[in-house]
């Protein structure tokens, strides 16, 4: 079940790895659009525009649940790499610890505050209730969330990226049957697609917990292994925290363009809404690319193959940069017919979501080499930098959705993505420049050693 990629060749490894964790991350994401399409083709825009102003509250608190999780299995594969198998075993004890206590948090907080901030972003009145019935319920749900992304990411930091696609297919067909059957059949409005998702996500999470305990033996945790240091905890919130807030703060730009969007009204709210599903989708085989390389680059670091870390660094950005080329103009030419498909007869709505994907489209090589340097560097184990990154990106996209929206309407929105990608990008090249120098000097300097031990 697990899968060493310190060995073999690099871009074969890469895209093996990334096959089965993009076709999963395409399904994770169907749960989202299933909620979209179903909502607006049964029960209508206003609905559609209801689910899809809760996307960026949503980011808000379980970005950092992702971005978190993601940390903590960054040291275990490093430990994995380095062919530690009790330091796996207390890695992953350390990040349930971790994630349990974070899980707790984050649904006490976010339940309590989520119609406080509906109403500061806003949320137009004839569809605040059904935003706040939805997302109130993905916030209940959030201990789910937890359990489902440390797992998956856990499994991953082994080398494992097929079994969680397989639990997430069957989860994403349990969520369009449950999503048809409460909306159509209970008439339970937008708050059954939560539920559908909701119980999606904890079936993913059950079937995790299963495989790791009857086929992945580095992952079976021991007694011993709950005797948890302090020096353990901290190195996990070293790399674990700043990444999860590096989501968050990603996250309070979108809920500041949520908030500019809210303005436009209804109609703009559904078309960007039915835009970014298509985009999430679009983007996905690049994110997954970067989440490979968090991988790869941990594993190999871990094993001290600083050779194979830039080779492989190097293979992604040019699989990833010509895919998001060819994107880009896929969606010049069809984005059209695309937004139709989840927005059906508003051709106001279709329109505008057409100038959305467009706009990002032509920005998608910049956002490919985003995820690769974002995510070697996490893999390194800084976690500094693309918190940096991310407050840039807060910055850029804040001031896009603040003043360009005067300026040129519905396009001014969009345009904030693009801004924010290109502020995150100054420090992340800087950074990952230098650091495949510093790669390049130590793979020299273990060369010489190696080189001097044979001597002798």
């Amino acid at each position: 079940m697990t899968k060493n990629l310190t060995v073999g060749n690099p871009a074969l490894l890469i895209v093996s790895f990334t096959i089965p964790l993009l076709i999963g991350n395409l399904f994770q994401q169907f749960y989202s659009m299933a909620d979209t399409f179903i909502v607006g083709r049964t029960i209508g825009v206003a609905a559609l525009a209801a689910v899809g102003c809760t996307g960026s509250l949503a980011f808000l608190f379980l970005g950092f649940v992702m971005g978190f999780t993601s940390g903590t299995s960054i040291i275990t594969a490093q430990r994995f790499g380095a062919g530690d198998e009790q330091g796996v075993r207390r890695s992953f004890s350390v990040s349930i610890v971790l994630s349990a206590i974070m899980a707790a948090g984050l649904t006490a907080v976010s339940v309590i505050f989520t119609g406080s901030i509906l109403r500061l972003l806003r949320t137009p009145e004839e569809i605040f209730d059904g935003a706040y019935l939805y997302i109130i319920i993905i916030f209940w749900g959030t201990t789910v969330l937890v359990m489902f992304n440390l797992l998956s990411n856990v499994m991953r930091a082994v080398g494992d990226s097929r079994t969680p696609l397989v639990f997430l297919v069957i989860a994403c067909l349990i969520n369009i049957v449950l999503d048809y059957i409460f909306i159509l059949v209970f008439h339970t409005g937008v708050e059954g697609a939560a539920y559908a998702t909701v119980i999606a996500q904890l079936l993913s999470g059950l079937l995790c917990v299963l495989v790791i305990v009857k086929k992945i033996p580095v992952l079976k945790i021991r007694k011993e292994d709950w005797k948890i240091d302090k020096a353990d905890m901290a190195e996990h919130i070293r790399v674990a925290l700043p990444m999860g807030f590096q989501m968050s703060i990603i996250a309070i730009g979108v809920v500041v363009l949520q908030f500019a969007l809210n303005r436009l009204g209804t109609t703009a709210v559904a078309a960007f809404t039915a835009a970014q599903k298509i985009d999430m989708v679009a983007t996905m085989p690049m994110q997954s690319f970067g989440v490979t390389m968090a991988t790869f680059t941990a594993q190999n670091y871990g094993a001290r193959k600083f050779d194979r870390i830039r080779a492989g660094v190097t293979q992604s950005c040019i699989i990833s940069g010509v895919f998001s080329i060819l994107i880009g103009i896929l969606f010049f030419l069809t984005g059209n017919y695309l937004s139709g498909v989840f927005i059906g007869a508003d051709p106001e709505a279709v329109r505008l979501a057409h100038i959305y994907l467009k706009i990002n489209g032509a920005c998608y090589i910049m956002l490919a080499l985003l995820f690769i340097f974002r995510n070697t560097l996490q893999g390194l184990g800084d976690s500094m930098t693309p918190t940096v990154a991310g407050i840039l990106e807060l910055v850029m996209r804040t001031l896009a959705a603040i003043f360009l929206p005067a300026f040129f309407g519905f396009a001014g929105v969009c345009f904030a993505g693009p801004l924010a990608w290109l502020g995150a990008c100054v420090p992340l090249s800087i950074a990952f420049g230098l650091t495949m120098k510093k790669l390049l000097r130590k793979s020299m300097a273990d060369r010489k050693q190696l080189s001097a031990q044979r001597g002798q």
